[in-house]
């Protein structure tokens, strides 16, 4: 079995992801769930990369046509799911905001009034 070069690349980046991944949880920028999550992702790259019969097989028993096809579709469905997270934790976000901006100027402008008297 011989390694073309794809895949050392694809197995070098894997190898760095998974260390960013270890150096983001152990100074707690992310939780074990995401981190455990993204190992899990990265080294699955790693393992289709370098046996990539496997997603032909996961792909016959699914009913797709090609590995190929398999991992594009699962990828795309994977990003949408991210992006509605996204978009559900920014929305947020600015809920949080305008409340707390609503909280801050209503207490501003109670102390004026207070200057008043």
């Amino acid at each position: 079995m011989s390694i073309s070069a794809i895949q050392i690349l694809i197995l070098l980046f894997a190898l760095f992801a998974v260390t960013r991944v270890f150096i983001k949880f152990r100074s707690r920028s992310i939780p074990a769930t995401w981190a455990t999550l993204w190992v899990v992702v990265w080294v699955g790259s790693a393992v289709v990369s370098l046996l990539p019969q496997t997603t032909d097989l996961l792909a016959a028993r699914v009913g797709i046509g090609r590995g190929a096809d398999l991992l594009v579709y699962l990828s795309v469905m994977a990003l949408f799911y991210l992006v509605f997270r996204l978009v559900v934790r920014i929305e947020s976000m600015q809920q949080e905001t305008t409340k707390l901006v609503r909280a801050i100027s209503m207490r501003d402008l109670d102390g004026v009034e207070d200057v008043k008297k």
